[in-house]
């Protein structure tokens, strides 16, 4: 916090304009340099967070990365910025007004609630955390609609605001939180937070969260932002018991039918790969059926049709061999074929795919994918490229 307030002065924020840019290799050189003028505590103070900043710009944004001020914690686990431009413009469509945003973290989520025109009570119980984002909301112009308070979460009264934002730190000092009940706060205590919203709320979860973990008057959401999953969200206020898959950019949401599993069926002209959003949310059935698809097995979530039909919620391969698994069969079909560039693609099997590289050793022009799955229960090798 220190830091911070240094870095907030005239000659930090001087400081901090002077290394915007500046590369890891140069570190050194501009320190010395900088060093010469200014305290060494201020140099080091503005060349770490220029680091952490160059980091934000793939969650932020170069623009709006060059202007926050961040700490590491708070780059690692804040939400990426579509993401949560995403989820403030569905509270506005809600009808949302003003929002809690318990545990706000460098205040992410607040900047994209106060984007949407929605006036954000944004809490956190760490004071350097809580600085940090009072920060963001003067460096973004938005201090005028969010008030930042140093506070425990537990002991906040949401009273007065349409709707209560949850994200509950799921890291601890051995890494991840698997276990709800383990977040801080605990997943119970946000959902009772949540069901005293006056008109809606979001609950931030991991998306590995469990679906039995999920309240019967929840919806569950899981959202991806390019191809990669980034967060399952509970909604409140919504349509409880319903599943969606929400792919980013878009958005494009996927909602669950309740369908029985797809029929397993022999592996067809084509394989498509969901979306991860739409495995964590159990909706490959719903994949399947629009793609009039079944299978490869029981177990695997890849799905065989014989006809191109392009979906958002996959990704398609035209499939050219099938073969059981065995490495040396497999090195002779991509020398015969000419594979030099081998992408390795794998469910339901336990190779690493830089040990099978190794092994087969491509050589040539071509390219190609392989996927090592299953196929029936059997251990099999599909080869293709994308459709």
């Amino acid at each position: 916090m220190n830091d911070l307030a240094d870095l907030l002065t005239p000659e930090g924020r001087a400081l901090l304009d002077e290394v915007r840019g500046t590369a890891p290799a140069d570190e050194l050189a501009v320190a010395t340099r900088l060093r010469r003028e200014h305290p060494a505590e201020l140099v080091s103070a503005a060349i770490g967070q220029a680091r952490l900043r160059q980091r934000a710009a793939a969650k932020f944004g170069a623009e709006d990365a060059g202007r926050m001020f961040f700490t590491p914690n708070g780059v690692e686990q804040s939400t990426r910025a579509s993401v949560a431009s995403y989820r403030a413009e569905r509270l506005k469509a809600l009808g949302v007004s003003s929002v809690a945003d318990l545990c706000c973290g460098i205040g992410g989520d607040a900047v994209a609630l106060a984007r949407a025109g929605i006036r954000v009570l944004a809490v956190d119980r760490d004071p350097a955390t809580a600085a940090v984002a009072r920060a963001n909301a003067d460096a973004l112009g938005l201090a005028g609609l969010i008030e930042v308070r140093e506070a425990d979460v537990t002991e906040v009264s949401t009273e007065g605001y349409d709707a209560v934002f949850v994200d509950p730190a799921r890291r601890g000092g051995r890494g991840r939180i698997f276990d709800p009940e383990a977040y801080s706060p605990p997943l119970s205590w946000a959902v009772e937070a949540a069901r005293k919203a006056s008109r809606a709320a979001a609950l931030k979860v991991a998306p590995g969260i469990p679906h039995e973990a999920v309240p019967a008057d929840a919806e569950a959401e899981w959202i991806s932002d390019g191809g990669d999953v980034k967060e399952a969200v509970l909604w409140f206020g919504t349509e409880p018991g319903a599943v969606r898959a929400t792919l980013l950019p878009g958005p494009r949401t996927l909602l669950g039918k309740g369908l029985p599993d797809p029929r397993v069926r022999p592996v067809g002209r084509y394989l498509y790969e969901p979306d991860g959003a739409a495995i964590r949310a159990h909706l490959v059935a719903e994949v399947a059926e629009q793609l009039d698809g079944g299978l490869v097995d029981a177990t695997i979530a890849y799905v065989t049709a014989d006809e191109l039909r392009p979906t958002p919620y996959a990704t398609s391969y035209e499939i050219t061999g099938q073969l059981p698994f065995n490495v040396k069969k497999l090195k002779a079909l991509l020398r015969e074929r000419g594979i030099g560039t081998l992408t390795v693609k794998k469910r339901g099997s336990a190779v690493e795919p830089e040990e099978l590289r190794r092994k087969v050793k491509p050589r040539g022009t071509g390219s190609a994918t392989v996927f090592l799955t299953r196929v029936a229960g059997a251990p099999t090798m599909l080869l293709g490229h994308p459709a």
